[in-house]
Formats: C-alpha cells, sequence, structure tokens
C-alpha cells in the first residue's frame, strides 16, 4: 500500500504558492518555488499525520485519483507507523507482541511516528501480520 496524499498547488499574488490538502483540510503551507512549497508540504503533512496518531484522531484515508493533485507523501516513520496500524486491523497489540515475542511497548512504538524502527523489525511485523515489506526510493 501506498501513502500519498493529494493537494492542490495555488499561485498567490505574491508569487509564492500555497498548497493545501484535499483530505486534511487544516494542512496547508506555502513555498516561493514549486520545490520549496512541495518539499514543504511533505513536512507539514507527517507532523500532521503525526500528531493525529499521537493523539488517537482519525486519520482518513487519501483521495484517489484527483484530477490536477499532487499527490505527496509523509516521511518514512509516519509512512511505517500508519502503514502497520492499518496492517493491524482489529487485531490487537499484545497479539502482534506475542507473535513477534516481543513486549507490548516495543510493538506499541512501530506505531510511534517518532520511533525509527529497524528495516529487520519492519519486516518481522509485516510478516506475523500476513503482509512483506516493500521498500521504494524515489
Amino acid at each position: 500500500m501506498e501513502i500519498r496524499y493529494p493537494a492542490t498547488v495555488t499561485a498567490q499574488a505574491d508569487g509564492s504558492l500555497f498548497v493545501q490538502f484535499i483530505d486534511l483540510p487544516d494542512t496547508f503551507t506555502e513555498g516561493q518555488t514549486k520545490e520549496e512549497a512541495l518539499f514543504n508540504a511533505a513536512e507539514v503533512l507527517s507532523a500532521m499525520l503525526a500528531w493525529r496518531l499521537d493523539e488517537a484522531k482519525d486519520v482518513p484515508a487519501p483521495s484517489l485519483k484527483v484530477k490536477g493533485a499532487h499527490y505527496i507523501a509523509p516521511d518514512a516513520k509516519t509512512q511505517a507507523a500508519m502503514l502497520l496500524r492499518l496492517a493491524r486491523g482489529d487485531r490487537t497489540l499484545s497479539d502482534l507482541a506475542r507473535a513477534l515475542e516481543t513486549s507490548w511497548p516495543a510493538v506499541k512504538r512501530l506505531e510511534d511516528p517518532t520511533h525509527w524502527p529497524s528495516l529487520k523489525t519492519l519486516d518481522r511485523a509485516a510478516a506475523a501480520l500476513g503482509k512483506r515489506l516493500v521498500l521504494s526510493l524515489e
């Protein structure tokens, strides 16, 4: 599964570019160039999704095929936390801890967007959830 949120980019009167996420209307930023605006958008998206995860707030699924939108991915830590939470579904953290033969706090950290889990740990967690870890560089 790929996590990318659609955002609109609008030119402002002063020449800057305003970026707003379609599925997260309270998440927006700007930049002087398109490259800067999209970089800032990835940063603010990561921060907002991490906050929502930390606060147990609803995290909407990204809309698909929005015409004219730029699709922006959050940082790797936030993606990993979101993907594990989605893959876990209705399974409890305790169930996953038993499957990984580790502690509940160790598994809880896997869904913490400020934690950097190792690839080995992510791979083991994915396998325990009946998934496989797939990496991509862009």
